[in-house]
């Protein structure tokens, strides 16, 4: 276990080597709205980059570094000439621009600046990006915590509108996300939360009630997986529909 720990350190084995043999909670919203999508790599997007560079700056500055100085370009739109040279020139997917560089510097800027998010960020016993592999409900599951402190877990989220957060956070399975990794990691779960447009933050703990909904999705999920994609599946994917009572 040590061993596939240290391996899931690295990206590039956590979404595309040994990461492959587990569940992660990403995999949650395609196995019950579209489990015929599930496995396929998902295209990078700029919302995707965004995320990364802020997620970057806080936990990885030696990253970020690097991306602010091979991956922002200086133009105003990305249906221009110079943009779109530069992703060649670069051998790159994907590039922000600069005023979307410097809106997520003051975004990070504003997070660490708050006293109550900086002495759990960067305590004494915070450790970043750290793996974690684990049997949930009968399938072997994968997390990477943003941050795990000595009696926490912390992730860090962006959002662009912090007033319904409460709501989207369960649009976007952070409910299941909850519930995965306060199991694999044996800790409570917070999420800090930044408003892309307003900068408001939100620090938000999980109920009982979000917690036991993201157990049901895991339970929901692990029946399509083992169904579908499990070494003895008993059905075929082809034969996947919808079946609801209205």
């Amino acid at each position: 276990m040590k061993k596939i720990l240290e391996k899931l350190r690295d990206d590039k084995e956590y979404y595309g080597g040994v990461g492959r043999d587990y569940l992660s909670n990403s995999d949650i919203g395609t196995l019950l709205s579209n489990p015929s999508m599930f496995g396929v790599p998902r295209e990078d997007n700029v919302n995707f980059a965004k995320g990364r560079l802020f997620h970057q700056l806080i936990l990885e500055p030696e990253k970020a570094k690097h991306t602010l100085e091979t991956k922002i370009v200086e133009c105003n739109s990305r249906n221009t000439i110079k943009y779109k040279n530069f992703l060649d020139d670069n051998n790159l997917e994907i590039a922000l621009l600069k005023k979307e560089s410097d809106n997520i510097l003051n975004l990070h800027k504003t997070m660490i600046g708050n006293i109550d998010f900086w002495n759990l960020i960067y305590s004494d016993k915070s450790e970043f990006e750290k793996p974690m592999i684990k049997e949930i409900g009968g399938a072997m599951w994968k997390g990477k915590a943003d941050i795990v402190g000595e009696d926490y877990v912390l992730d860090i989220k962006t959002t662009s509108d912090i007033n319904k957060f409460k709501w989207s956070a369960r649009t976007y399975n952070y409910d299941s996300q909850a519930y995965i990794y306060q199991t694999l990691f044996d800790k409570p779960m917070t999420f800090l939360v930044i408003d892309k447009n307003t900068h408001v933050l939100g620090m938000y703990t999980p109920s009982e009630d979000f917690i036991e909904r993201g157990m049901n999705k895991v339970r929901d999920a692990v029946e399509v997986y083992k169904k579908f994609f499990s070494k003895k599946p008993t059905h075929n994917i082809e034969s996947y529909y919808i079946n609801e009572e209205l």
